[in-house]
């Protein structure tokens, strides 16, 4: 069981490192205006769902289709942009740069089709990243460290890997977020639900009801 263990918590680890080299590739000043943005990050979901798939356990016994589950994602996406709203008009109040910050990341959809954008958050970016960091980082943390300790540390891991963008906003935002979804995993062990909110949120922030 020990070695199982040290198995889980090595594998867990590669593939975040695997995570926090596609996060730089996507958004570091080196790498990031050499490719298109949105393809790299088609790229990196498909990445992290095979990773999840061959480093963990069966992500699919955590998929329980239910109405409810649904129902609560798409009300956990609304709430989440209702944080966001809030946080956009005191952020702006606050910090000077914040809404300049806040721009720069949607500059990154300039000439971009809202509907292929649209669908790539809805059915590959979004569903993957909530495979990945919850249903794979955060449950192997659990099994090792325990609820709250996984939740902290994946919400943290989650933010970090944002760094490489040197926007304050951005990784704030992915903070916000990791600890949302995150704490809704902690309650909630089906993806469905988590998928439904992290997808449909995205589609909301960027595409259909933008800050």
């Amino acid at each position: 069981m020990q070695r199982k263990d040290k198995s889980d918590g090595l594998k867990c680890t590669l593939s975040v490192l695997v995570a926090a080299a596609c996060w730089f590739v996507m958004f570091s000043p080196w790498t990031g205006g050499r490719l298109n943005f949105w393809y790299a990050m088609s790229g990196a979901a498909v990445i992290l769902c095979a990773v999840s798939a061959w480093m963990g356990d069966d992500f699919r016994k955590q998929f329980r289709w239910s109405v409810k589950d649904v129902a609560l994602g798409l009300l956990s996406a609304a709430v989440l942009w209702g944080v966001f709203l809030a946080g956009d008009i005191f952020s702006s109040l606050l910090f000077d740069f914040a809404r300049p910050q806040v721009n720069l990341i949607y500059r990154m959809k300039e000439g971009e089709s809202p509907l292929l954008l649209a669908l790539l958050l809805l059915l590959l970016i979004g569903p993957a990243e909530e495979i990945f960091w919850r249903g794979y980082v955060q449950r192997v943390l659990i099994r090792k460290y325990g609820e709250w300790t996984a939740l902290i540390a994946t919400t943290f891991i989650y933010a970090l890997v944002h760094l490489w963008s040197f926007n304050f906003m951005l990784v704030m935002a992915a903070a916000v977020c990791g600890a949302y979804w995150g704490l809704l995993y902690r309650y909630n062990k089906n993806l469905v639900m988590l998928i439904v909110s992290h997808a449909v949120w995205d589609v909301a922030v960027f595409i259909l009801f933008p800050l």
